[in-house]
């Protein structure tokens, strides 16, 4: 077993295997019958590129010999850094088959987050393209490289350089090793398959281990939920190593029916309308943000969307006028919220919902043994309708984080319940639940996390601040951006323009940084003498509204 890895207690794994959720199969042998079953069946659609799933099949093969040969093995960690193209698929089931462990890192990642999660994961090979627009990822992943020696293999997707070896490559050359090679692997179902990426509201983001076992029938149910079929057609732009896209039901589920996934780079709107009427695609999968932009894009109208029966979003909360509008451009689709979390549980409203669940709920959980509890700071169960913290466990839900004996012991209760640190209510008639804020300290803009305390920490080594508070602010297309608050030390100024050029040397991803700037000679505090947010957010809100 690897060490730092929490595992599920070995009672909860009997009852998980006696209801049928757990296989006890690796994700490779779970795929390898799908690949078999489906062979002749597109799986993967990439620009003009197109794969069917025994072509999948074959090219991970091949890498995953490669890979071996190059000296990885099973429970090596790697860090794949790829937009959305097909190299990312077929390395994903490369790994999975010599039970390597992928960390869900994203192409906007940069020196800062791809160093922590080196050292927090002492990952043995990282994976990138050559350019994301103008920044080159060579010279970065050899910094970090030159600070963390295990770091032993470098990937690029292209022309390889010195230290490199040509991912294309790697796919395409045949492999020195014969395929009894892969067939000697032993995978235990009860270790990770893949790290996913937590909020870090430490600052710090932590490692979430999904297992083989649960990630697989995460991936599962969420389709049954979903209505995936055979015949179903998934148009995929959001990063394709977060959650949702990947396993909820994203790539996973739809490969286990024998559906086929458009992949795509961008989001710009008439670009993915124009996939949508070209291969009829059934299911769309947004946060929010990206949904109101495609609304509101006028060439909405130049397109057949007829085929689109179903749009899932996640990663915050939709208002319901999004909804409504988006039911008169999208004539036949079920707009399907979600709630879910990298650490597990998933919450999906339903067909057949009365239609004050659909607007005000994220829905209910998609398997009859998550246990939801939402409870008060001292851990007590609140009564139906009144906002409690949600915390969890089931047969998805990880155990702990990966490493962090200490974090863990506060962020689980005693019986293994997970403390999210969202804050919910449940909606009494229909049994769903309601989001309604959360207790973590974090901004989420169009579903991605930021953690202010890191924003916060960086800020504070500039010379003219003397103190920071980050907090979250309305914004109608990205439901919240970060605006810094900054005490300045005395004699001292600073403007947004500096701030983020400031912050950019310390090479954190672009998404996080701070979008308004607002100086004041002191912070209001609480009735604790702690910086009050809460009237931080107040005010800019306020002023914003009255800008607007």
């Amino acid at each position: 077993m690897l060490e730092g890895f929490v595992p599920f207690p070995p009672e909860f794994a009997a009852r998980y295997r006696a209801a049928g959720y757990w296989q006890d199969r690796p994700l490779a042998d779970e795929f390898a019958e799908v690949f078999a079953r489906f062979a002749e069946r597109t799986a993967l659609i990439d620009g003009e590129r197109r794969y069917t799933y025994a072509d999948i099949d074959r090219q991970s093969d091949n890498l995953a010999l490669h890979l071996l040969a190059l000296g990885l093995r099973p429970l090596d960690r790697v860090i794949p850094t790829l937009p959305n193209v097909a190299e990312f698929v077929i390395l994903y089931f490369a790994l999975q088959k010599i039970g390597a462990i992928p960390i869900a890192a994203l192409v906007t990642h940069r020196f800062a987050e791809i160093n922590q999660f080196t050292e927090l994961s002492q990952a043995s090979c990282c994976v990138y393209p050559q350019h994301a627009g103008d920044f080159a990822f060579g010279p970065m992943i050899e910094r970090v490289q030159a600070a963390h020696p295990g770091m032993k293999l470098r990937l690029v997707l292209g022309e390889a350089g010195p230290g490199e070896h040509s991912l294309r490559a790697l796919i395409e050359t045949p492999a020195p090793l014969p395929r009894s090679a892969l067939e000697a692997i032993r995978i235990d179902p009860m270790d990770p398959c893949i790290f996913q990426l937590s909020g870090g509201t430490t600052g710090i983001p932590k490692l979430i281990p999904r297992t083989n076992n649960d990630y697989a029938y995460n991936s599962k149910v969420a389709a049954q939920v979903a209505g995936v079929d055979a015949e179903s057609v998934l148009l995929l732009v959001l990063p394709i190593a977060h959650n949702l896209p990947l396993a909820c039901p994203g790539i996973q589920g739809f490969l286990f029916n024998g559906a086929t996934v458009v992949l795509h780079a961008n989001t710009r709107p008439a670009e993915m309308f124009a996939l949508i009427q070209r291969h009829g695609v059934t299911h769309l999968k947004v946060v929010p943000a990206l949904l109101i932009r495609l609304i509101n894009d006028p060439s909405i109208s130049q397109y057949d969307l007829s085929s689109v029966r179903q749009i899932q979003s996640g990663g915050q909360r939709m208002q319901p006028e999004t909804r409504l509008r988006t039911r008169e451009l999208f004539r036949n689709a079920f707009v399907q919220e979600n709630f879910g979390m990298s650490e597990g549980l998933l919450m999906f409203v339903r067909p057949g919902d009365s239609e004050e669940a659909l607007m005000e709920t994220c829905g209910r959980p998609v398997c009859a043994d998550d246990e939801v509890r939402l409870i008060d700071d001292e851990g007590r169960e609140v009564p139906d309708g009144e906002v409690g913290e949600l915390s969890c466990r089931g047969p998805y839900t990880l155990r702990g984080y990966y490493g962090v004996p200490d974090y863990n012991a506060r962020q689980f209760t005693a019986d293994g319940f997970y403390r999210s640190g969202d804050l919910m209510r449940k909606h009494v008639a229909s049994g769903n639940y309601i989001v309604e804020g959360r207790k973590k300290d974090l901004i989420n803009r169009g579903g991605e996390k930021i953690s202010a305390e890191e924003v916060e920490n960086l800020i504070l080594m500039h010379p003219a601040v003397q103190n920071v508070a980050c907090v979250p602010m309305p914004d109608a297309a990205m439901g919240e951006k970060m605006c810094a608050f900054v005490v300045p030390k005395a004699g001292q100024s600073l403007t947004l323009e500096a701030l983020v050029a400031f912050l950019m040397t310390h090479e954190i991803a672009k998404f996080k940084l701070p979008e308004r700037l607002e100086l004041l000679p002191d912070f209001p505090v609480s009735t604790f003498g702690k910086v009050s947010k809460k009237a931080l957010g107040e005010m800019v809100a306020a002023k914003l509204a009255q800008a607007a």
